[in-house]
């Protein structure tokens, strides 16, 4: 228990050594008094002395061990505090591996001294390009990371470390499966997030690249997705070598393949990007991005995970615009299973973003459907083996509408990362309906959406010519908050945009139009959960808003949300409500006789999910 009192106050930590490595420098612990107190010291592997521990120093007798128990490095190639010059200075590496064969030529450079990784890695790129060596490695015990510096621009991701018996050569070109791919997942064996690779990515090559981030990081993880979907179908998993990796072939080449590959996944997943539409990173930059992201396993994986960087990446392309501010799943998941949808109702999201309430309401219905079948321990993502019953839920009964395009394509590609319901998210304004026939009749919209809307469509209120009411049984919204609608032709198709004279108003908030139209587009008896600012239940002159609300259905809960829940974007507190739309009607939906006095749910979050800079709390 040394080590964790050494090491408590520190950013390092011990997830990235086994328990006999940690055992090992536990028992060659010794405590000695000093003129400052009682100190713990060990005796150095490579300098067998005795050296005194601190955090950074426990971190380095600890590596010393990897290097010398997994990877078999002789001591006599290993030195520490190895120095390098720089003009005049001379500053000390933690530690270096010499080459085999020259043992006067670094061949491996390990940095310890900075435990975020910005700094390890301007530190290590200094050191390689002083002493030339091809291989670093940033670890604070945590988290690591393994380059190999091409030039002295670019540092490449690589998978691991060469042994003392391997070349890098050999570690690049290892036949890597499916299967591999799951065991090696960077994401959970170096403890990184894909928003930390995309801003590393970033700061290394894209901002300088020329072009349009979102676009070409959407085009690699679009291909990467395929590529993984490719290799789990039927028995591949285990045979088939996955493509999307760098594996030492020319720059050129890489590219070339890479390509192709993002041709075969437009062909099968088409609609989300136009059918001549190319990789536009230079060879040598996208060979960098592979290189980052070959051993992040995206495909089945927690939908967190990649939310969390298309929404970083949408936000980066739309500055100064209306942020897109996905909701977290946590919220979501409570939502669904609140209101929960059965494999018979249609279920509509009128704000979609990144599609999270469909794919959640789909994977709740499945699991319905596969306990009803009696399947147990299916994968709840992908269709594959999965009963008919589901494909035809997720074709029929699922809907998602959003005004923003780039949002629109990365929620079709989620619903494909999640059971290929991507056919019924269609780019559409909720609000202004009035225009719908004349965004729907373009052509090249048609192409993507038309399959989709048919089906819509078939869901409007019967009897009614345009798109105001449909016969939806479940609704679930974040609408956007930022914003006000003025344009008089849109809102005088409102009640809510009245004044009490009866009068229309000059401007009104895009929540409070969106909490008319999602009624609009439930039936009688329908469910709907909606975020909405905090201000809408409190303010009073917001009351006009309740009573509309509550004249039109039964409020079943409000929960409150945290004031950090949709940080880093904006610390707007909110709430959740829960209604459902009056009905004595057996035949017309769900039972919800009118009552003038009944109960409702409340409830408040306790702990709030995220800290106040927004990362998320575990």
């Amino acid at each position: 228990m040394n080590l964790a009192y050494i090491l408590k106050d520190s950013n390092y930590k011990l997830s990235q050594f086994n328990s006999t490595e940690i055992e090992q420098l536990e028992q060659s612990i010794i405590l000695k008094s000093t003129k400052s107190g009682e100190t713990f010291y060990t005796v150095c592997l490579v300098r067998k002395k005795d050296v005194k521990l601190t955090p950074e120093e426990a971190i380095r007798q600890l590596y010393l061990r990897v290097l010398t128990g997994r990877f078999h490095y002789p001591i006599d190639r290993i030195q520490v505090e190895y120095g390098v010059n720089f003009g005049r200075e001379v500053k000390r590496a933690d530690i270096v591996v010499m080459d085999k064969d020259r043992l006067n030529t670094v061949y491996i450079i390990i940095e310890l001294k900075k435990p975020k990784l910005k700094d390890g890695k301007d530190q290590l790129r200094s050191y390689c390009n002083a002493t030339g060596a091809p291989i670093a490695v940033w670890t604070n015990g945590d988290q690591i990371s393994y380059y190999q510096r091409k030039d002295p621009n670019y540092f490449e991701d690589i998978p691991g470390l060469p042994n003392a018996n391997q070349t890098l050569a050999d570690i690049l070109q290892i036949k890597f499966t499916l299967e591999d791919l799951i065991a090696n997942d960077k994401l959970v064996k170096e403890k990184k997030s894909l928003k930390a690779l995309i801003e590393e990515m970033e700061d290394e090559v894209l901002a300088n690249a020329g072009v349009d981030v979102f676009e070409e990081l959407f085009k690699l993880i679009f291909t990467k997705l395929y590529d993984e979907w490719y290799s789990g179908q039927g028995n591949r998993r285990k045979t088939r070598s996955l493509e999307f990796r760098n594996t030492g072939q020319t720059e050129a080449a890489l590219k070339t393949k890479i390509q192709s590959l993002f041709d075969s996944a437009k062909k099968k997943w088409e609609g989300v990007f136009s059918e001549d539409a190319k990789i536009s990173l230079t060879p040598s930059h996208l060979s960098v991005c592979v290189s980052s992201l070959e051993n992040v396993k995206l495909f089945n994986s927690n939908l967190d995970v990649i939310d969390e960087a298309f929404e970083y990446l949408i936000n980066q392309s739309s500055k100064g615009e209306k942020g897109q501010f996905f909701t977290p799943r946590y919220v979501i998941d409570m939502c669904v299973k609140m209101l929960n949808p059965q494999e018979d109702e249609y279920m509509i999201d009128t704000a979609a973003g990144s599609s999270g309430f469909p794919v959640h309401t789909i994977f709740h219905v499945w699991r319905q459907i596969l306990e009803d079948e009696g399947i147990e321990g299916s994968h709840l993502f992908s269709l594959e083996d999965k009963p008919p019953r589901c494909r035809e839920y997720v074709e029929q009964k699922v809907f998602a509408i959003d005004f923003d395009e780039k949002a629109v394509r990365v929620a079709r590609t989620l619903n494909l990362i999640a059971g290929d319901g991507q056919t019924n998210v269609l780019h559409l304004n909720t609000l202004d309906y009035e225009m719908w026939d004349e965004v729907t009749q373009q052509e090249d919209w048609q192409n993507v959406y038309f399959e989709g809307f048919k089906r819509l469509k078939k869901l409007r209120l019967k009897g009614s010519q345009d798109y105001r009411e449909f016969q939806f049984d479940v609704l679930m919204a974040n609408p956007p908050f930022a914003g006000d609608i003025k344009e008089p032709r849109m809102i005088a198709r409102y009640d809510l945009a009245k004044k009490s004279d009866g009068k229309w108003q000059t401007k009104v908030g895009r929540d409070i139009l969106f909490i008319e139209r999602n009624l609009d587009f439930l039936k009688p008896g329908g469910r709907m959960a909606i975020v909405l600012p905090q201000g809408r239940f409190n303010n009073s002159s917001d009351k006009y808003i309740r009573d509309f609300i509550a004249e039109r259905c039964r409020i079943l809960a409000v929960v409150g949300l945290h004031g950090n829940t949709f940080k880093p974007h904006t610390g707007t507190k909110t709430s959740v409500l829960f209604v459902q739309k009056w009905n004595d009607d057996p035949k017309a939906g769900a039972l919800c006789p009118r009552q003038d006095d009944y109960k409702i749910f409340f409830a408040t979050m306790r702990r709030s999910g995220k800290e106040n800079s927004g990362e998320k709390m575990y």
